[in-house]
């Protein structure tokens, strides 16, 4: 396979680890009357998110890669930017432009994976995105 893919999955791996720490931050500082929902919802996204990291990892290893495997290193490679804690509101908002931002990436890397007539990555690409597409709506719909 590709550098670019190996790399471009790879990348994914620490965005995830990114993301699912920023995830728990949330679900253990969220405050207000939205507490009870968002607790459960941010816990729900993380052990979604926390699958998905494995897979991501898990299939670099099969298709030839090295996934990163260190906090350093995530922070390295990761696009995605920590947060202190924020209001319940502003933490929704921030999933969502997490999520919009991992679709776009995951979206160009499924092209990757298809131009190199690898279906299986791009079959576990497309799912995530499919997945973070319903939650986008859903968390931008309850923030409404």
């Amino acid at each position: 396979m590709s550098n670019q893919l190996h790399n471009g999955l790879n990348q994914q791996v620490a965005n995830l680890a990114v993301f699912f720490t920023k995830l728990h931050h949330y679900h253990w500082f969220v405050e207000g009357n939205q507490f009870f929902i968002l607790h459960e919802k941010f816990e729900e996204l993380y052990d979604e998110v926390n699958e998905l990291y494995d897979e991501f990892a898990e299939r670099l290893i099969t298709i030839g890669g090295k996934p990163s495997s260190s906090l350093s290193a995530y922070l390295k490679l990761t696009t995605l930017k920590e947060t202190e804690t924020l209001a319940a509101k502003a933490m929704v908002d921030e999933v969502v432009f997490d999520l919009k931002q991992l679709v776009k990436e995951l979206q160009d890397l499924t092209k990757v994976s298809q131009d190199l007539g690898d279906e299986q990555t791009a079959d576990l690409l497309i799912g995530t995105v499919a997945s973070f597409e319903k939650h986008i709506w859903m968390y931008q719909a309850f923030n409404k």
